[in-house]
Formats: C-alpha cells, sequence, structure tokens
C-alpha cells in the first residue's frame, strides 16, 4: 500500500495561504494604511496616563510642584480625546471594509461555484455549499478588520512599553520579560493544537447544515414515512459532533486564558517583591514603580490579546483554506479546449464511439453511436439506470465523454463555448425545479427580457393560462420554495412554459409530462408539438402519446443501443422494445394496437382468421 503522505504543518499552510492573502488585502491597502495611522495615534495617546503618574507623585505631589498639575490633567483630558476619537474612526474604517470584503467574497465563491460543473455538485452536498459560501468566509473579517490592528497595535505598545520598563529598572523588566518568553513558547504550542479543531468545525457544521438542508427540503418524504424520530436522531448526532468539537475548543482557549491569567500574577508578585527591595533601597521612587507597574500591564497585554485574537485568525485561516479550496477548483467554461463559439444551429447532434462513466470504476455508456437529425425527435427508452439520463446529461453538455465525441452541427461538444451552446439549449426535467417567485418570473427564468406579451404566448401554449388565471394574484401568485404551491402537473407545465419562452433550437424533454393526468397531457400535447416543431428533441417518456411520434427511438440497456428505430417497426419486431412496451401499457393497451394491426378483410367473429396473429385473435374473442 502506498503511504499516505505527511500533513502539511500549520507554517506550511500559513505559507500557502499567503498568496491568497495578499490578494484580499491588496485593493485595501488604503484603508489598512489609514488604521495602522490611526491605531499608532490611538496606541501612542493611550500612554498618555500611565507616563503621567510619575510626575503626578514624584513632581507634584512628592516636591509640591502644584503649577504642574494643571497642564497635567489638561494633557490626559486631550489624550483620552484622541484615543477615543480614534478608536470611532478605526472601528468604522476597518469594521466596515470587512464587512464589505465578506460580501464581495460571498459573491465570488456564488459565482465561482455556479460556474462549476454538474460533476462537483454530484460530489457536494448542497447544504456544505452553503456553509462555504455563506459561513467560511465570516472569519475572514478578522484579517481585514479591527482584529488585526488592534492585535499589531498591541506589539507596538508592548515594544514601546519594554523600552520605558527598562529604563525606569532594567532588573524588573528582565524578571518580566523571562515570564512571558516562556509563556510564548506554551502559546505556539497551544496554537498548533487548536487550529486543526477550527478547521475540523467547519466541516462539521457543513455537514450538519447539508443535512438540515435535506431534511427541510424533503419534509414530505420524512412525514410520510414518520420517519421524523430518525432524523432528529441524526440531527442531534451531527449536533452532538459540533459540540464535542466546541468544547474541546472551548478547554483549549480556556487553559490559554487560565495560563495568561496565572502569568500576570506571577509577574505581578515577582515585580512587587523587586520593586519594594530597590525601593527601600532608594535605587526606585515610589512615582516610578507605579508607572512601572502601568507600563507592564501594556506589556502583558498583547499576550492575552493573543489568546482571543489567535483562537480568531486560526478561525478565519481555517475559513480562508477552505474558501481556497472551492475557488481553486476549475469553472467548466474555463476549460482551455472550449473555444469554439456557435451561431445559429441547426441542431445536428451526433454521438461517435461515447464511452462514459461516473467514476472509473465503472463505464455506464459503452461505445454509443447514433445521429439525430435537425428537427428530429429522438426518443430514448429502457429501464431505470440503462444510461438515459447519462446520455441527456452529455447532450446538455453536463459531462464529457471518457472517450469518443459528441458532436452538434459538426463542432465537438467538448470545444464548444458552453455560453454559446447552451443558449439554443432548453430544458424540461423530470424533477421539476420552481423557484421560490412567481409564476411570472419561474417561467421567465429562461429569457428574463422577454416582453409580457410573449411570456403570456408561452403560458398559453403549454397551458399555464388554465390555472394561473385562476388565482387571485394570476401570474404574480408565489409558487412557494420548489413550487410547493402547485399541484405536479401545473409545476410541469410551468416549466414547459419556460422551455417555449426560451426557443431553443435542442430541446430535452426528460419525462416532461410525468406528473400530467390523462386530460391535462391532452391538453398540453399540441403545445409540445409546436415546441418540438423543427427543433432536434430528445425525448425520455414512456407514453404511447409521446414515443409513437418520435422519428426514432433508441432502447438503451446497460448502457448500449440495444435496439433503434420507430415505434411501428420495434414493435412489429416484437424484441425488447416490444417487452418494455406491453409492460408499461398493459393488456388493453395491446390489445388496442393489436387490433389496428389486422388486415382489413379480416374475417368475421364466427369464422376467425388464422392469421398467426395471438393479440388480434384474442381481440375478436373478447369483442365478438
Amino acid at each position: 500500500m502506498p503511504e499516505d503522505k505527511p500533513k502539511p504543518s500549520a507554517s506550511e499552510r500559513l505559507r500557502a495561504l499567503l498568496p491568497d492573502i495578499r490578494e484580499l488585502v491588496r485593493p485595501r491597502r488604503a484603508a489598512l494604511a489609514a488604521g495602522f495611522v490611526l491605531m499608532v495615534v490611538n496606541r501612542l495617546a493611550g500612554l498618555v496616563l500611565p507616563a503621567s503618574t510619575k510626575y503626578l507623585i514624584d513632581d507634584v505631589i512628592a516636591k509640591r510642584h502644584y503649577s504642574l498639575l494643571k497642564p497635567l490633567v489638561l494633557a490626559v483630558m486631550a489624550a483620552t480625546l484622541v484615543q477615543g476619537l480614534t478608536s470611532f474612526t478605526l472601528t468604522q474604517l476597518l469594521s466596515k471594509a470587512a464587512q464589505r470584503l465578506i460580501a464581495e467574497l460571498r459573491r465570488k465563491v456564488q459565482e465561482h461555484v455556479g460556474r462549476l460543473p454538474v460533476a462537483f455538485y454530484d460530489a457536494n452536498k448542497t447544504g456544505t455549499l452553503v456553509s462555504r459560501i455563506m459561513s467560511d468566509v465570516e472569519g475572514i473579517r478578522n484579517l481585514i478588520g479591527t482584529g488585526l490592528v488592534e492585535f499589531a497595535g498591541g506589539l507596538m505598545t508592548a515594544l514601546i512599553s519594554l523600552a520605558v520598563l527598562i529604563r525606569i529598572s532594567a532588573s524588573m523588566t528582565g524578571v518580566a520579560v523571562a515570564a512571558i518568553l516562556g509563556f510564548g513558547l506554551a502559546l505556539r504550542y497551544a496554537f498548533r493544537t487548536i487550529r486543526p479543531i477550527f478547521r475540523e468545525r467547519s466541516k462539521i457544521y457543513a455537514e450538519v447544515t447539508g443535512r438540515l438542508t435535506e431534511s427541510l427540503g424533503g419534509v414530505r418524504v420524512v412525514k410520510g414515512y414518520h420517519a421524523e424520530a430518525g432524523e432528529a436522531a441524526v440531527f442531534s448526532g451531527g449536533v452532538q459532533r459540533l459540540l464535542e468539537n466546541v468544547l474541546k475548543s472551548l478547554t483549549a482557549t480556556s487553559l490559554m486564558s487560565f495560563s495568561a491569567t496565572a502569568l500576570m500574577g506571577i509577574v505581578g508578585a515577582l515585580v512587587m517583591y523587586v520593586g519594594a527591595r530597590q525601593i527601600m533601597a532608594g535605587t526606585l521612587t515610589v512615582g516610578g514603580f507605579v508607572t512601572f507597574t502601568a507600563f507592564l500591564a501594556f506589556l502583558v497585554a498583547p499576550v492575552f490579546q493573543i489568546v482571543g485574537i489567535g483562537t480568531q485568525l486560526s478561525e478565519a485561516l481555517a475559513g480562508l483554506e477552505r474558501t481556497r479550496e472551492v475557488l481553486r477548483e476549475r469553472p467548466e467554461d474555463r476549460d482551455p479546449r472550449r473555444a469554439v463559439g456557435l451561431d445559429a444551429i441547426c441542431g445536428e447532434v451526433i454521438f461517435e464511439h461515447v464511452t462514459f462513466a461516473y467514476d472509473s470504476c465503472r463505464d455506464v455508456l459503452h461505445d454509443l453511436s447514433f445521429r439525430a437529425e435537425p428537427g428530429t425527435v429522438t426518443a430514448l427508452v429502457g429501464p431505470s439506470g440503462s444510461g438515459k439520463s447519462t446520455i441527456i446529461g452529455l447532450v446538455a453538455a453536463f459531462y464529457l465523454p471518457e472517450q469518443g465525441r459528441i458532436l452538434v452541427d459538426g463542432a465537438d461538444l467538448a470545444t464548444v463555448r458552453l455560453d454559446s451552446f447552451r443558449g439554443q439549449l432548453g430544458v424540461v426535467l423530470q424533477d421539476t425545479f420552481l423557484f421560490d417567485g412567481t409564476i411570472r418570473e419561474n417561467v421567465a427564468f429562461s429569457r428574463p427580457d422577454a416582453a409580457e406579451e410573449e411570456i403570456r404566448e408561452a403560458c398559453r401554449i403549454a397551458r399555464v393560462d388554465e390555472f394561473a388565471e385562476r388565482f387571485e394574484n394570476g401570474y404574480d401568485t408565489v409558487v412557494g420554495e420548489r413550487g410547493v404551491k402547485l399541484s405536479g402537473g401545473q409545476k410541469q407545465r410551468v416549466s414547459i412554459a419556460r422551455a417555449l419562452l426560451a426557443d431553443p433550437r435542442i430541446l430535452i424533454l426528460d419525462e416532461a409530462t410525468s406528473s400530467l393526468d390523462s386530460e391535462s397531457e391532452a391538453l398540453i400535447q399540441e403545445g409540445l408539438a409546436q415546441l418540438m416543431k423543427g427543433r432536434t428533441t430528445f425525448v425520455i417518456a414512456h407514453r404511447l402519446s409521446t414515443i409513437r411520434r418520435a422519428d426514432q427511438i433508441l432502447v438503451v440497456e446497460d448502457g448500449r443501443i440495444a435496439e433503434r428505430g420507430d415505434h411501428a417497426s420495434l414493435y412489429s419486431l416484437r424484441g425488447r422494445y416490444y417487452d418494455l412496451y406491453t409492460k408499461q401499457h398493459g393488456v388493453e393497451s395491446n390489445l388496442f394496437l393489436a387490433e389496428e394491426e389486422m388486415e382489413p378483410a379480416a374475417a368475421t367473429p364466427a369464422e376467425p382468421a388464422a392469421n398467426g396473429n395471438p393479440l388480434a385473435d384474442a381481440v375478436r374473442l373478447i369483442r365478438g
């Protein structure tokens, strides 16, 4: 067995992310530069108060230089005002910049995900993708917002404080720095441990969100099988995993906070002991000691900031890693081979020895070859799992064949720009999908710029007007999520109207009338006939009304074409199509067809003819 590749270290992952961080920061350099200037002013103003204590105690109080009190107080008040104003401006500037970044990243990730191939969606749950678009980018605000700048400000203040502390007492400073360095080594190990926890949390959160999205979307199936308890158990298990991850991270951050607090206490006790000895020895004034302890807080403060902001940055980097993974996926329209633009096409589609597999384990289609002439109807029939929907997916360029070619008007579909092809493609799928909008918006989805008259005409042909105009709000009726407020037949009529409005050259009908009752199907057959007229149409259907009109019928079994021809030739062949057809339509329908096939000069029931057609004989016996 090949050895597993070692996982990259935290520093290696951070180095890998640096180009992405630079890309995020580059357009916001001005805001960040202004933020750092404000931060410097803010921190310097914040040092005025602790610095003034030495002069207050040693000069104003001890030496009774009362003339210094007023300017000292005014200086502190001015510095405090400057600190407040710069804090407000800093928050407004960087926090808003961070929120704009989040909005921009969400738009960028959603647009990118929308351009990825169908195979990507096959491998990723909807809820997981929603989590990556909405949640993973949230923590990135700490890279641009006040978090990182505050941390940098804390480090700057710590360096200034260190210089002041050394000047006041080098020995006390040495004690404090030694303790802080020891704690810094412990923090380095702690963050190496905590970062994978945050990355795992993002993964668990995406999984739980994905399952919850599926469960809510399939609530009718859940309730239909009384599976509420099972779904609750699955969700509870995911929430428990998330809870355990959060508790683990809280334990780690709590230990770091405890260590920081303990550090502060130890350093304070040591400084108190050494400072008291120096005061008693006359080498340190009381004002100097008070000032030292005030500046010591500024030196230790970044340690506490590291605990809080370091955790936020770890979360931000984990989210950035996951966002980067999505953005590294290549969009289907960025394939360098796709350079051929199609003008108005005639609609000739040719499969040349096409082999296809969803993964490397098993081919779904095997050496498939056929031709669909412009303006003709090609029907695909066969048992479930035979490869019919895969053929449709290849025609729509959702997938690329592993071997062979698919030609559209002589152009290899693998080399065609998708925008030029899919703009001439219309799709009515078996799993009818409507957006949570109005009937008009769902019909106009295929052509948002269509005129109202064109939308109404498409609805009239597809018989959408028959139910839409009965609603109180007419075409402005909101259909609900996935069209839940409409019946199955109504949803499919809206879907057919959408395809009519697109006016495609190649049309795909995947069980387009499967949710219609016989009366509704009869009503829209005229509309479908107009929709298919002059267009190259691919149909997956089993109903007699659609299949009998097809110019060619392909019987697909185990990814191969078992039989091909029109309805009459395949039915008379008494082969696989005949078996599928009789199973689908039952005895009554087949007796009717058998009667149609009898010769005009058939014998009377009293004198049955021996024409070798047992179904025709049965018709005579039944109807005699």
